[in-house]
Protein backbone atom coordinates (compact mmCIF):
# COMPACT_ATOMS: atom_id res chain seq x y z
CA UNK A 1 0.00 0.00 0.00
CA UNK A 2 1.52 3.37 -0.75
CA UNK A 3 2.23 5.26 1.79
CA UNK A 4 1.41 8.79 3.22
CA UNK A 5 4.44 10.12 2.15
CA UNK A 6 6.97 8.34 -0.05
CA UNK A 7 10.22 9.75 -1.46
CA UNK A 8 12.39 7.72 -3.85
CA UNK A 9 16.15 8.97 -4.59
CA UNK A 10 15.54 12.16 -2.62
CA UNK A 11 18.49 14.58 -2.99
CA UNK A 12 18.59 17.92 -2.53
CA UNK A 13 22.10 20.19 -3.01
CA UNK A 14 23.01 23.34 -2.27
CA UNK A 15 25.40 24.43 -4.90
CA UNK A 16 28.30 21.64 -4.27
CA UNK A 17 26.86 20.81 -1.14
CA UNK A 18 24.74 17.80 -0.79
CA UNK A 19 22.48 18.09 1.69
CA UNK A 20 20.05 15.27 1.15
CA UNK A 21 21.39 12.26 -0.56
CA UNK A 22 19.37 10.13 -2.35
CA UNK A 23 17.32 8.87 0.60
CA UNK A 24 13.83 6.59 -0.07
CA UNK A 25 11.35 6.43 2.91
CA UNK A 26 7.76 5.46 3.01
CA UNK A 27 5.48 6.51 6.10
CA UNK A 28 1.80 4.84 6.35
CA UNK A 29 -0.91 6.68 7.51
CA UNK A 30 -1.33 6.74 11.28
CA UNK A 31 2.53 5.96 12.40
CA UNK A 32 5.16 7.69 13.69
CA UNK A 33 8.16 8.06 11.84
CA UNK A 34 10.91 9.21 13.29
CA UNK A 35 14.29 10.09 11.27
CA UNK A 36 17.18 10.17 13.72
CA UNK A 37 20.36 11.58 13.19
CA UNK A 38 23.27 13.99 14.47
CA UNK A 39 22.78 18.00 13.99
CA UNK A 40 23.73 18.34 10.30
CA UNK A 41 22.36 14.82 8.88
CA UNK A 42 19.91 16.82 6.67
CA UNK A 43 16.68 15.94 8.96
CA UNK A 44 15.38 19.91 8.27
CA UNK A 45 15.96 20.05 5.27
CA UNK A 46 14.61 16.73 4.15
CA UNK A 47 11.17 18.24 6.29
CA UNK A 48 11.29 21.29 4.81
CA UNK A 49 11.13 19.27 1.46
CA UNK A 50 7.70 17.75 2.79
CA UNK A 51 6.26 20.49 3.81
CA UNK A 52 6.52 22.38 0.04
CA UNK A 53 8.85 25.22 1.92
CA UNK A 54 12.20 23.59 -0.01
CA UNK A 55 11.88 22.04 -3.39
CA UNK A 56 13.42 19.01 -4.17
CA UNK A 57 16.57 18.75 -6.54
CA UNK A 58 16.04 15.48 -8.07
CA UNK A 59 14.14 12.33 -7.02
CA UNK A 60 10.54 11.59 -6.58
CA UNK A 61 8.68 13.16 -3.66
CA UNK A 62 4.92 12.60 -3.07
CA UNK A 63 2.72 13.89 -0.05
CA UNK A 64 -0.41 13.01 0.68
CA UNK A 65 -0.56 11.66 -3.28
CA UNK A 66 0.27 14.84 -4.24
CA UNK A 67 3.83 16.23 -5.70
CA UNK A 68 5.39 19.10 -3.29
CA UNK A 69 6.25 21.10 -7.01
CA UNK A 70 2.77 21.14 -8.54
CA UNK A 71 0.54 20.95 -5.24
CA UNK A 72 2.34 22.70 -2.86
CA UNK A 73 -1.34 24.84 -1.45
CA UNK A 74 -3.32 21.82 -1.37
CA UNK A 75 -0.70 19.64 0.77
CA UNK A 76 0.06 22.94 3.15
CA UNK A 77 -3.58 23.67 3.89
CA UNK A 78 -3.45 19.71 5.02
CA UNK A 79 -0.01 19.68 7.34
CA UNK A 80 0.44 20.45 11.09
CA UNK A 81 4.26 22.08 11.11
CA UNK A 82 5.97 22.50 14.13
CA UNK A 83 9.44 24.26 13.27
CA UNK A 84 13.01 24.00 15.15
CA UNK A 85 12.72 27.39 15.51
CA UNK A 86 10.17 29.64 18.18
CA UNK A 87 8.43 31.84 15.31
CA UNK A 88 5.06 32.69 17.36
CA UNK A 89 3.73 36.15 17.02
CA UNK A 90 5.00 38.08 19.99
CA UNK A 91 2.30 40.83 19.70
CA UNK A 92 -0.70 38.17 20.58
CA UNK A 93 -1.26 36.56 23.47
CA UNK A 94 -1.38 32.60 23.56
CA UNK A 95 -5.27 32.31 22.60
CA UNK A 96 -4.57 35.36 19.79
CA UNK A 97 -1.60 33.20 18.56
CA UNK A 98 -4.28 30.39 17.79
CA UNK A 99 -7.00 32.72 16.61
CA UNK A 100 -5.28 34.27 13.93
CA UNK A 101 -3.28 31.65 12.71
CA UNK A 102 -6.70 29.62 12.00
CA UNK A 103 -7.43 33.12 9.56
CA UNK A 104 -5.34 31.51 7.03
CA UNK A 105 -7.16 28.06 6.47
CA UNK A 106 -10.39 30.28 6.66
CA UNK A 107 -11.79 28.77 9.86
CA UNK A 108 -14.76 30.71 10.44
CA UNK A 109 -14.40 33.03 13.73
CA UNK A 110 -16.67 31.26 16.29
CA UNK A 111 -14.94 27.71 14.92
CA UNK A 112 -11.26 29.23 15.36
CA UNK A 113 -12.17 30.66 18.79
CA UNK A 114 -13.89 27.36 20.32
CA UNK A 115 -10.73 25.44 19.00
CA UNK A 116 -8.24 27.93 20.19
CA UNK A 117 -9.68 27.32 23.76
CA UNK A 118 -9.40 23.44 23.25
CA UNK A 119 -6.37 23.15 22.24
CA UNK A 120 -5.04 25.66 25.46
CA UNK A 121 -6.88 23.04 27.55
CA UNK A 122 -4.80 20.23 25.64
CA UNK A 123 -1.40 21.35 25.71
CA UNK A 124 -2.38 22.49 29.36
CA UNK A 125 -2.14 26.42 28.73
CA UNK A 126 -5.44 27.54 29.72
CA UNK A 127 -4.10 29.48 32.45
CA UNK A 128 -1.79 31.55 29.97
CA UNK A 129 -4.60 32.12 28.06
CA UNK A 130 -4.52 35.64 27.74
CA UNK A 131 -0.40 36.24 28.74
CA UNK A 132 1.82 37.85 25.89
CA UNK A 133 4.14 34.89 24.49
CA UNK A 134 7.41 37.03 25.60
CA UNK A 135 6.35 35.97 28.86
CA UNK A 136 5.89 32.44 28.53
CA UNK A 137 8.81 29.32 29.02
CA UNK A 138 10.81 27.56 26.59
CA UNK A 139 8.44 24.32 27.12
CA UNK A 140 5.44 26.71 26.84
CA UNK A 141 6.19 28.15 23.56
CA UNK A 142 7.27 24.61 22.41
CA UNK A 143 3.48 23.27 23.52
CA UNK A 144 2.36 26.28 21.95
CA UNK A 145 3.47 25.92 18.72
CA UNK A 146 2.47 22.24 18.78
CA UNK A 147 -1.29 23.93 19.01
CA UNK A 148 -1.25 26.39 16.79
CA UNK A 149 -0.28 23.18 14.01
CA UNK A 150 -3.28 21.27 15.18
CA UNK A 151 -5.42 24.53 14.61
CA UNK A 152 -6.73 23.16 10.75
CA UNK A 153 -6.70 19.75 11.71
CA UNK A 154 -4.14 18.06 9.62
CA UNK A 155 -3.92 14.93 8.26
CA UNK A 156 0.42 14.95 8.59
CA UNK A 157 2.14 16.79 11.58
CA UNK A 158 5.61 17.45 10.75
CA UNK A 159 7.66 18.09 14.02
CA UNK A 160 11.17 19.17 13.35
CA UNK A 161 13.12 18.77 16.96
CA UNK A 162 10.23 18.83 19.40
CA UNK A 163 11.94 19.19 22.42
CA UNK A 164 15.08 20.79 21.59
CA UNK A 165 16.27 23.15 24.16
CA UNK A 166 13.91 21.91 26.75
CA UNK A 167 14.54 21.10 30.37
CA UNK A 168 13.87 17.19 31.51
CA UNK A 169 10.39 17.74 32.94
CA UNK A 170 9.02 20.39 29.99
CA UNK A 171 10.14 17.10 27.49
CA UNK A 172 8.88 14.72 29.14
CA UNK A 173 5.31 16.90 29.06
CA UNK A 174 5.51 17.51 25.16
CA UNK A 175 6.32 13.05 24.73
CA UNK A 176 2.95 12.89 26.59
CA UNK A 177 1.29 15.45 24.22
CA UNK A 178 2.81 13.58 21.31
CA UNK A 179 2.05 10.21 22.59
CA UNK A 180 -1.71 11.10 23.03
CA UNK A 181 -1.72 12.65 19.37
CA UNK A 182 -0.44 9.21 18.02
CA UNK A 183 -3.58 7.12 19.91
CA UNK A 184 -5.71 9.41 18.53
CA UNK A 185 -4.49 7.84 15.08
CA UNK A 186 -2.67 10.85 14.21
CA UNK A 187 0.22 10.51 11.24
CA UNK A 188 3.49 12.05 12.94
CA UNK A 189 6.86 12.53 11.42
CA UNK A 190 9.39 14.02 13.78
CA UNK A 191 12.99 14.85 13.70
CA UNK A 192 15.49 14.21 16.71
CA UNK A 193 18.87 13.75 17.71
CA UNK A 194 17.44 12.62 21.25
CA UNK A 195 18.12 8.70 20.96
CA UNK A 196 15.64 7.89 24.38
CA UNK A 197 13.02 9.93 22.08
CA UNK A 198 12.93 8.44 18.90
CA UNK A 199 12.71 5.15 21.03
CA UNK A 200 9.68 6.43 23.32
CA UNK A 201 7.75 8.09 20.40
CA UNK A 202 8.14 6.75 17.02
CA UNK A 203 6.90 3.43 15.43
CA UNK A 204 9.23 3.27 12.93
Amino acid sequence: MPGIIEAKDLKKTFGTIIAVNGIAFSVQKGEVFGFLGPNGAGKTTTMKMIACVSPKTSGSLTVLGMDPATDPATIKARLGVVPQETNLDPDFTCYGNLFTYARYFDIPDRTASKKADELLEFVQLVEKRDVPVEKLSGGMKRRLILARALVNNPDILILDEPTIGLDPQARHLMWEKLRALRAQGNTIVLTTHYLDEAARLCDR
